[in-house]
C-alpha cells in the first residue's frame, strides 16, 4: 500500500497537535486543581483529604525592651566624650536606684564623630567639633517600672530615648504555643469530621501534619523621634498592650470510599 504523503503528512500534523492540545488542558486542569487547593482550606486530592485547622489568643504582655541614652557635643572629642561618660553614669545610677538590675542592662550603641560646618568651606568642611553618642538596652519583666525608668534617665541627664517595645516571654509563650497546637488540631479534626460525613467518604489515619506557628511583632510602645530635656518631661504614660498569638496546622488525612 503506497501512503500520500501530501495527505498522510497534515493528518499527522493535526494529530500531534490533538494530543498537545489534550495534554494541555489536562495540564490546565491540574493546575488549577492545586492552585484551589491551595487557597481552600479544605481539599480532596489523590486519595487524600487536606484540612487545615488554627487557634487564636491575645496576652498581656510581659516584657520590655527599650534603649535610651547620652549626646553630647564639644570642640574637642575628648571633652565630648568626658561629658558624656559623667551623663552616663549619673543616668545609670539613677537607673539603679530606681529598681533597675545589673543584669537588665547593656550597651547598645557607642560612636564618636566629627562634626562639619560646611556653609564657608563647600565640600570640604571646616572641624567644628565631635558629638559622642552612647545608648543602653534595657530588657526587664518589671513591665510596671518602664515609666518610671524613662522619667529618672531623663531628669538624670539622658536626652534621647527610643526603640520601646513589649512581648510575651519565652516562658509564657511556649506554654501558650502547647493550648493553642492542641486547639488547633481539634478545630481541623472537626473539619475533617464534617467533610467527611458530608461527602460520604471515610476518613483514615493521619498521612502527615505540618505546624506554623504565628506570632504578631511586638506591641510597641511611644517612640521620642527628637531629644528630650528634664523640662519636657512631667509623667511619662507607657501602656504595655496585648500580643496577638495564633498557630495553624494542616493536616493531610487518608481516605477511602
Amino acid at each position: 500500500m503506497i501512503l500520500n504523503k501530501k495527505k498522510y503528512v497534515p493528518r499527522m500534523t493535526i494529530a500531534l497537535i490533538s494530543i498537545l492540545a489534550v495534554l494541555i488542558v489536562v495540564g490546565t486542569l491540574h493546575a488549577n486543581i492545586i492552585v484551589n487547593a491551595q487557597l481552600d482550606s479544605t481539599y480532596v486530592l489523590n486519595n487524600t483529604l487536606f484540612v487545615s485547622g488554627s487557634s487564636t489568643t491575645n496576652m498581656k504582655t510581659d516584657k520590655v525592651t527599650l534603649s535610651l541614652g547620652v549626646e553630647t557635643a564639644n570642640k574637642t572629642a575628648e571633652k565630648a566624650l568626658l561629658s558624656n561618660s559623667n551623663l552616663m553614669n549619673t543616668v545609670i545610677d539613677a537607673l539603679k536606684k530606681s529598681g533597675l538590675q545589673q543584669n537588665e542592662t547593656s550597651t547598645s550603641f557607642f560612636s564618636i564623630k566629627p562634626n562639619y560646618n560646611y556653609s564657608k568651606s563647600g565640600d570640604r568642611g571646616d572641624l567644628i567639633g565631635f558629638t559622642v553618642s552612647n545608648s543602653i538596652h534595657i530588657e526587664s519583666s518589671n513591665i510596671g517600672s518602664v515609666s518610671q525608668w524613662i522619667d529618672t534617665a531623663v531628669q538624670a541627664g539622658a536626652n534621647f530615648v527610643n526603640d520601646i517595645y513589649f512581648s510575651v516571654s519565652e516562658e509564657k509563650l511556649q506554654k501558650i504555643k502547647n493550648v493553642l497546637l492542641r486547639e488547633a488540631i481539634a478545630n481541623a479534626k472537626s473539619k475533617a469530621d464534617i467533610v467527611a460525613a458530608a461527602a460520604e467518604i471515610n476518613v483514615g489515619g493521619i498521612k502527615s501534619i505540618m505546624v506554623e506557628e504565628i506570632g504578631l511583632p511586638p506591641v510597641p510602645g511611644p517612640l521620642y523621634t527628637k531629644s528630650v530635656s528634664s523640662d519636657e518631661v512631667s509623667s511619662t504614660h507607657i501602656l504595655a498592650g496585648e500580643q496577638e498569638i495564633s498557630t495553624t496546622v494542616g493536616i493531610v488525612y487518608m481516605i477511602g470510599s
